[in-house]
C-alpha cells in the first residue's frame, strides 16, 4: 500500500513539474465556413466566421486573452406560383446577419501529462451587429414583367457568459493542438429597436458531437 502511495505521489510530482511559464504569449483562433443547399426548398444557407486570439500567460498555468474578429451568416429562400388568373411569380427573400466580435477570456490549465493539460475557459463573447430582411417579388403576365423589393435593417447587440473545458496537447515547445467539446454559460441579445425584448438563451452540456480543435502556436520562453 505504501508503494502504490509513494508511486502516485512521484507521479503527481512529476505532472506537476510540466507546467507554462508565466509571461508566455500564444496565438490562437478560428476560422470556418460552411454552406448548406437543400434543392428541395429552394434553401442555401452560409455561414462565414474569423477570429484571430491572443493570449498571455500571467502567471503559471493561467492565461487572460482576447479574440477580435466578424462572422456572417446569410439564408436565401426561393419560392414561385401561379397568379389567379393568369402568370407566375417569383419571390426571393434573403436574411443576414453580420457582426463585429469581441471575446476576451481567461484560460486556467492544469497538467496531466508531460505535453498534455487540460483546461477550462471563461468568456464573455460580446456581438456588435445588423440583421438586415430583403425581399424581391417578380410577377410576369403574358409579356409583361413587374418587379418589386423591400428592405429593413435593424442594429443589435449580443452579450454572454461562457465557460469551456478542452484539452491542449503539446507537439513541441511551440505548436500545441487544442479541442474543446461541450459549452456552459448564458446569451442574451436585443435588437435596437422601440419595443424589441431581450432574447435570453442557455447552454448547458458536454456535446461529444460537437468537439471543436484549433492550432496554437506559442511564443515559448
Amino acid at each position: 500500500m505504501k508503494k502504490i502511495l509513494l508511486a502516485g505521489a512521484v507521479a503527481l510530482f512529476g505532472l506537476s513539474n510540466a507546467q507554462i511559464a508565466k509571461g508566455t504569449t500564444y496565438v490562437s483562433g478560428q476560422l470556418g465556413y460552411s454552406q448548406n443547399e437543400n434543392n428541395n426548398t429552394d434553401t442555401k444557407i452560409e455561414s462565414f466566421k474569423v477570429l484571430p486570439t491572443v493570449g498571455y500567460f500571467v502567471n503559471t498555468n493561467l492565461a487572460v486573452g482576447l479574440g477580435v474578429g466578424y462572422k456572417n451568416d446569410n439564408t436565401k429562400v426561393t419560392t414561385d406560383g401561379n397568379l389567379i388568373p393568369t402568370g407566375t411569380f417569383v419571390n426571393e427573400n434573403k436574411t443576414t446577419t453580420s457582426a463585429f466580435v469581441v471575446a476576451p477570456f481567461v484560460r486556467k490549465y492544469w497538467t496531466i501529462g508531460e505535453k498534455l493539460y487540460i483546461f477550462g475557459q471563461l468568456e464573455v463573447p460580446m456581438e456588435f451587429g445588423q440583421f438586415k430582411d430583403e425581399d424581391k417579388r417578380t410577377e410576369t403576365v403574358g409579356s409583361t414583367e413587374a418587379k418589386t423589393s423591400t428592405s429593413t435593417k435593424d442594429n443589435f447587440t449580443s452579450i454572454g457568459v461562457n465557460v469551456k473545458p478542452g484539452l491542449d496537447y503539446f507537439l513541441n515547445k511551440n505548436w500545441s493542438i487544442e479541442a474543446t467539446f461541450g459549452e456552459f454559460g448564458y446569451n442574451t441579445n436585443k435588437v435596437n429597436v422601440d419595443g424589441a425584448k431581450r432574447v435570453n438563451d442557455y447552454k448547458f452540456g458536454l456535446n461529444l458531437s460537437s468537439v471543436t480543435f484549433g492550432v496554437k502556436y506559442v511564443f515559448a520562453k
